[in-house]
């Protein structure tokens, strides 16, 4: 190509074998030095004239392919096809030339269309059933395979050697493959698994205490599922663990519209009693249980005076009790309630006593599922109800604090005192 480069070798005093390879060799960087230089015109110029248009349409296909740098990678061929059509210009190492370009022309091919995988993910992403159904498992499955394809077609034509010759030997390397790529493929079979059975989607809740995980899946991958925890920290979990482990997801409680309030509060059983008329006097003034008072109170009434019961004694016959009668107040506040899911259970129970005292459970849903709302509702159903505990002569139970225990001390030391001054007198 540039024969005036070998004449200036030759007048030089060098020999006609030495100034040819010195001259195909000078050849071999202009050819390459000017494919640089048309790459990088044309990097400057079309790619961010192409970046601009796209900037100013409202479609999300050509961003896609921006952010994946499509079309920096479609430039690269420029040079290498500019070599490869200039290949003939290097006599004795043509062939050569043409094995290595047409190496490179194969390896990039295979980055284009790895780009190309990536922008339709990322396509994908923005209809809203990417998030039951995510494509990257999928997607990285495919790239894995137009990988190995490239490799072996660049390996047979560097060797000059036919691609089946590599692909049957394939067959001998299955052990070794399946170590190799064991985490993918347990990947790739876990994903189709959880993408077939709808276990899990992006912007799931999930627990796995095994892994430390408690947050919302972020990005589910052929190997990974990643998982953005509570405090912001990321959990990577492998994808096949979500098969062979058993987690808890929380979507079933986010599609239902409501979230469970299940929490106790401890009664105190010797502040538990039979009401007395003053007090079911005082708790007919208390709107939401008026009429249950009422009728309840009669429906007693009415018992006792059919059997002919002896009322002087308390435990003859049927009464009313203070803590039958806070469970009647809690279970009606609930239902009327505005944050309570009354198409959901709504339940007052009491559980076995223990050693903290009679468990009185409030049983009950919430209209929202937002966490923050949720533990706002929840906490200022637990206000009201252990302030209202003493309008019933409720005591709650609580372990003896320090100053409960001052209290006792300085009380029996009082008496002590007053139990010798006695005896001075």
């Amino acid at each position: 190509m540039l024969g005036w480069v070998y004449d200036i070798f030759i007048q030089n005093g060098l020999s006609e074998s030495t100034a040819q390879r010195l001259s195909l060799v000078v050849d071999f960087i202009v050819v390459l030095l000017i494919g640089l230089a048309v790459r990088y015109v044309l990097n400057i110029i079309l790619v961010r004239i192409v970046h601009a248009y796209a900037k100013r349409t409202k479609t999300v296909w050509d961003d896609a392919l921006i952010d994946t740098h499509v079309f920096e990678r479609i430039v690269h061929f420029v040079p290498l096809l500019l070599l490869y059509g200039f290949s003939g210009e290097f006599s004795g190492i043509e062939t050569y030339v043409v094995r290595i370009t047409n190496v490179l022309i194969v390896l990039n091919l295979v980055y284009v269309m790895s780009a190309i995988l990536n922008a339709g993910e990322s396509i994908y992403r923005t209809y809203p059933v990417s998030r039951r159904r995510p494509i990257k498992g999928y997607i990285q499955i495919i790239q894995l395979l137009i990988w190995i394809l490239g490799i072996i077609i660049a390996v047979a034509t560097l060797l000059d050697k036919s691609p089946w010759l590599f692909v049957s030997g394939i067959g001998a390397m299955t052990a070794v493959l399946m170590l190799v790529f064991r985490d993918s493929i347990l990947g790739f079979v876990a994903g189709v698994q959880l993408t077939t059975n709808d276990m899990v989607r992006i912007g799931d809740w999930i627990e796995m205490p095994k892994y430390d995980a408690d947050g919302e899946i972020t990005e589910i991958t052929l190997n990974t599922v990643k998982v953005q925890n509570w405090d912001k920290t990321i959990t990577m979990l492998p994808a096949y663990s979500l098969i062979s482990d058993s987690f808890r997801n929380w979507r079933g409680m986010q599609d239902s519209g409501g979230r469970r309030i299940k929490r106790s509060i401890h009664i105190d059983v010797t502040s538990v009693g039979f009401c007395t008329e003053e007090m079911l006097d005082s708790y007919e003034d208390i709107g939401l249980i008026q009429e249950y008072v009422k009728t309840r109170r009669a429906e007693v009434a009415s018992y006792n005076e059919n059997g002919k019961i002896d009322t002087s004694v308390p435990i003859n016959g049927r009464r009313m009790t203070n803590i039958g009668t806070f469970r009647a107040y809690i279970a009606a506040y609930l239902q009327n309630h505005p944050d309570i899911n009354h198409a959901m259970t709504t339940m007052v129970r009491q559980l076995a006593p223990d050693t903290h005292g009679l468990p009185l459970e409030i049983y009950a849903f919430t209209n929202t599922t937002a966490w923050l709302r949720y533990e706002g509702i929840q906490s200022d159903i637990f206000d009201h109800i252990m302030a209202a505990a003493p309008i019933f002569g409720i005591r709650i139970h609580q372990y003896p604090s320090s100053q409960d225990i001052r209290s006792s001390q300085d009380v029996l030391a009082s008496g002590a005192l007053s139990g010798l001054e006695s005896r001075k007198r």
